[in-house]
């Protein structure tokens, strides 16, 4: 029994998916799941309307390291405890059952969440191309038949194994960083008329229908606080990463870092670049970036970039799949789900949550269904990745400073910072989680209303009403506990 295998018994599992990732693998995922090519471009347009060039810049600077401070004192804590429940283990540790199980559920509901606005925009993106290629109109019902075959592709992807994930996430992260220089040179060399530093520093923009500069400005966060979320994957891909307790910590971290420097450089780049803004509004393919390259760079370069991004996407959008899966895999484990032992399952040939992996897209897949009658559909599903992830993130930080007894440190941790640099982040989740439940264009009309607090309540009811029907049946295991799942069980979720 290997370092790792020891570890996961104490925390009272044993060894059942395939340990073949390394630490880079385990950075990239995160990395490959920020996406500075998805969440970044996805939400530009957003960013524009919501405050314009001046609140896209000083915004992603002063949020990212508000997010740093809440990524470094969960690495901390995914450093004790390396599963692939993530999240709602370590409220189990900290706080108590209760307290995993509604981290558990808000934690499921952001990467369901994240799949459907990642998948989503690869459909927006794709339609853009075809639109510059083809000539192509894109309606309500065909980007959400092109959705579809988006998340079926996901699917069947990653029931291939996690020899696949483990080149198609290292890829991600070459990827990611050679596409962002390709764009940024080509933005930077190519335009022969750039904006002034005073435009891009300065120029407030307001589309939302609100008077208030300072809401509108709060609103406009929204694009920063999607864009560094999902860092946990490094905790989720845990059991299947080698030197687990030392590298998903460091994964979380640097893979905040290097998504933060690069993408903050990539929107100054498209900002610098923009040529006709009210054109890039307005831009008939449906996405402002897209009309950016056009404006700037030709249709030749315009088609063979936007390429590169969804190409990036995509592989962005199986790696959220990934780690969706795995939690969903590990809630029902510990028998936290509606069907458990149907989500729990295993593939003998490829040590796969096969089931959870379909539960992942179908649900991502019915987030997405407003989308055929709303206008602010997919900042909405955004705003639901957010208001799942944040609280989900924040709970075990607060139950770490409160309950400090109850704690150890792992290999990987903040020493005397911990405290401090918690509570910042715990102030800031709050603050966040509260921001995305309100409206976000006015008149609040049927196409325009943020759903996000109806997502949010219909997850936390019916979180509250299984915890009335199934907590008998939820057991995580206590830190430290030899084996609360027996071989019998396993030998039982073995398809």
């Amino acid at each position: 029994m290997d370092d790792d295998e020891r570890i996961l018994r104490e925390l009272g599992y044993t060894q059942q998916l395939h340990r073949r990732m390394g630490a880079f693998g385990n950075f990239s995922a995160s990395l490959s799941v920020i996406s500075i090519m998805s969440g970044t471009l996805l939400l530009f347009g957003y960013g524009l309307n919501s405050g314009g060039p001046a609140v896209v810049v000083w915004g992603w600077l002063c949020v990212g390291p508000l997010v740093l401070c809440l990524a470094a004192v969960l690495a901390e804590i995914t450093s004790r405890y390396p599963t692939s429940g993530g999240l709602y283990y370590m409220a189990r540790q900290l706080g108590g059952e209760r307290w995993s199980w509604y981290t558990g559920w808000l934690n499921l509901l952001g990467l369901l969440g994240g799949i459907a606005a990642q998948d989503y925009g690869i459909a927006t993106f794709t339609a853009a191309w075809a639109n510059l290629q083809f000539g192509y109109v894109p309606t309500p019902g065909s980007l959400l038949v092109l959705y579809a075959i988006i998340l079926a592709l996901h699917a069947v992807l990653n029931l291939l194994g996690t020899r696949l994930m483990n080149i198609l996430t290292s890829l991600s992260a070459w990827w990611h960083l050679a596409g962002a220089v390709v764009i940024i040179g080509a933005l930077t060399l190519i335009p022969t008329h750039h904006q002034p530093a005073g435009f891009v520093l300065s120029e407030f923009t307001n589309h939302t229908g609100w008077s208030s500069s300072v809401y509108v400005i709060l609103l406009g966060m929204l694009l920063p606080c999607f864009a560094l979320a999902g860092y946990d994957t490094s905790a989720h891909l845990s059991e299947e990463t080698s030197g687990a307790s030392v590298a998903a910590a460091r994964g979380i971290i640097r893979s905040v870092v290097v998504s933060w420097i690069a993408g903050g450089i990539l929107l100054v780049a498209l900002l610098f670049a923009i040529q006709d803004y009210a054109a890039t509004l307005g831009s008939p393919t449906g996405v402002p970036v897209a009309q950016i390259f056009l404006d700037a760079l030709g249709v030749a370069t315009a088609k063979a970039l936007l390429l590169v991004i969804i190409a990036a996407q995509f592989l962005c959008g199986y790696t959220v799949t990934a780690s969706a899966s795995r939690m969903s895999y590990a809630f029902a484990r510990d028998g936290a789900l509606p069907g458990s032992v149907h989500w729990q399952k295993i593939s003998r040939r490829t040590a796969i949550p096969a089931n959870a992996v379909w539960l992942a897209v179908g649900v991502a897949f019915v987030l997405a269904l407003p989308s055929l009658y709303s206008t602010t559909a997919f900042s909405a599903v955004t705003a639901i990745s957010v208001v799942g992830f944040t609280p989900a993130y924040a709970i075990p930080v607060l139950l770490r400073l409160r309950h400090r007894d109850r704690f150890v440190p792992g290999p990987w941790h903040l020493g005397r910072w911990s405290r401090p640099i918690g509570w910042v982040a715990v102030l800031w989740a709050v603050s966040v989680t509260v921001l995305f439940l309100l409206p976000q264009s006015s008149p609040i009309t049927a196409t325009s209303f943020n759903y996000t607090p109806l997502a949010l309540l219909v997850a936390l009811a019916l979180a509250a009403l299984w915890w009335r029907v199934g907590r008998h049946s939820y057991g995580v295991p206590r830190s430290s506990t030899a084996n609360a799942h027996d071989q019998i069980k396993e030998a039982e979720n073995i398809i």
